[in-house]
């Protein structure tokens, strides 16, 4: 196909969609236009309400995919700077008092696509186009996939630890495509009829689903959940790279043991050698010094605390963004290759959580609703469920989005009740660890998805693995954000 069709404009419009889309539609005109009094809510604003039908919109469009997820999140944010605005429209507009409420800033809405945790994502997304453009991926992994030998198992093992630290700093969809590539010829080793290269190619998306968790960077939700709990406005417990790190990353790596000796068990190898071949271009210039170099002071700057420094870890994302754009490494046409529609979707959680707080929405139902008397433990447990059973079959981005603005709400509500289980944090971080956990299906994540599109591995395969390892990935999360908690290490 020429290139300048590529990327034409048609009528195609699935029908189901459609039906979906006008039905959310509907619902929400329903919900903006309820008498007040439905609610149950005392003190509930015209605002309020116009805020808890933008909530009622995303959560349809985002669990029916009616319209792409990053769509989804730029409606959020349209709908919110059109209709509870100081700049909406003037027939959404009314004179502030106790019935219709505050109007919210459109500076401060439209300031999440700019939110400082945005530019931390995008310190990773320049760190991993550098990477690859330079091939310092290849010599990485040729270089850190060595001393694990021939021996099949610790060939394997090998796979599991060098996908989960590069999804820790870069897209485990990225991460998950590139090691796929790196196994093409290893696969041509291994006999077709056994087991070995179905254990070599689910430990791709377990490894980039895990790795994920380490770092702030390393998945949408971690992000979501980071600036949730860092908000000035909110909870303000200042945690930094490297206080995440801290404790996430062993707890990755104790996962990721786990994972090799459950996959061993389901796919054992026949072979019981490798020969191993990762192939791949590396670039010898001067600017593969810049990139390598740019990355240790990244990671190092990222790695100490802030106290040390001054500069915490969203300003040093700007680090590898300026030196690799004055230097020549990332070019304009690279730009291209960032995955913007994750930022998007990022932002507009952050539009959406804005909302419910700036607005006096959180406080409303803090106040409302008992949430004092509601058990610690049923809160972590419901939640972590939830954001699980979502995730699985919705973007996980999209199901922390979600969740996270109510569970903030709910903590402030249940404030010191909260000690039993480890405090705010344990929740909250929970949600992003059960997001990440959930790769029971190929539509769980795009890891699962690209993995599957393989041939090698069978739908029940990856929910029979998927499944285990992920229930295991949140007992052991969630042991281990309690016992952080009450030795009180975050905040």
């Amino acid at each position: 196909m020429p290139k300048e069709l590529e990327n034409v404009m048609t009528n195609h419009f699935e029908k189901k969609h459609l039906i979906a889309l006008m039905c959310i539609v509907f619902l929400t005109i329903v919900v903006w236009n309820l008498p007040t009094e439905v609610f149950h809510i005392n003190g509930l604003t015209v605002i309020h309400q116009r805020i808890i039908a933008i909530f009622v919109f995303a959560t349809l469009m985002w669990i029916s995919e009616a319209i792409p997820s990053w769509a989804t999140s730029l409606g959020i944010i349209a709908l919110m700077c059109l209709t509870v605005s100081n700049h909406s429209l003037f027939f959404f507009k009314a004179e502030e008092n106790e019935i219709f409420g505050k109007l919210l800033s459109s500076e401060e809405i439209m300031a999440t696509f700019a939110n400082p945790v945005i530019i931390l994502f995008l310190g990773g997304f320049f760190l991993a186009i550098a990477a690859t453009k330079s091939g310092l991926d290849v010599l990485l992994a040729k270089n850190l996939i060595r001393p694990f030998g021939r021996k099949s198992e610790n060939v394997l093992l090998g796979f599991l630890l060098i996908t989960g630290i590069f999804s820790m700093f870069v897209s485990n969809t990225a991460t998950a495509a590139m090691m796929l590539t790196f196994l093409t010829p290893v696969f041509a080793a291994l006999p077709a009829s056994g087991k070995g290269r179905t254990a070599l190619t689910m430990s791709i998306p377990i490894a980039a689903n895990l790795g994920g968790m380490a770092t702030p960077i390393g998945t949408p939700p971690n992000a979501i959940a980071l600036q949730a709990l860092n908000n000035p406005k909110g909870l303000n417990m200042g945690i930094d790279f490297g206080e995440w790190m801290a404790f996430m990353f062993p707890l990755v790596l104790l996962l990721l043991f786990i994972s090799w000796r459950l996959v061993l068990k389901f796919f054992p190898f026949s072979e019981k050698t490798i020969n191993l071949h990762i192939l791949g271009k590396v670039h010898r210039g001067w600017r593969m010094w810049v990139v390598s170099g740019t990355f240790v002071i990244t990671i190092f700057l990222w790695l100490i605390p802030s106290e040390l420094t001054g500069i915490d870890a969203n300003t040093v994302a700007l680090i590898p963004m300026g030196i690799f754009a004055a230097t020549g490494v990332i070019t304009a046409k690279d730009l291209q290759s960032i995955d913007w529609s994750v930022i998007w979707m990022v932002a507009g959680g952050f539009a959406l959580g804005l909302g419910i707080n700036e607005s006096g929405l959180a406080k409303l139902a803090i106040a409302t609703i008992p949430f004092g008397s509601w058990s610690p433990i049923v809160v972590l447990i419901a939640s972590g469920l939830i954001c699980y059973v979502l995730s699985n079959f919705i973007s996980n981005t999209a199901a922390a989005a979600l969740l996270i603005p109510i569970l903030v709400a709910i903590c402030n509500g249940m404030q010191e009740r909260l000690g039993e289980i480890g405090g705010t944090s344990t929740i909250l971080i929970g949600i992003a660890l059960s997001a990440s956990a959930a790769m029971c299906l190929p539509i769980s994540t795009p890891p699962n998805a690209i993995a599957y599109s393989t041939g090698l591995v069978k739908q029940n395969d990856m929910l029979k693995i998927g499944l285990i390892v992920g229930i295991i990935s949140m007992i052991i999360g969630y042991l281990t954000l309690f016992l952080v908690g009450e030795m009180h290490l975050l905040g």
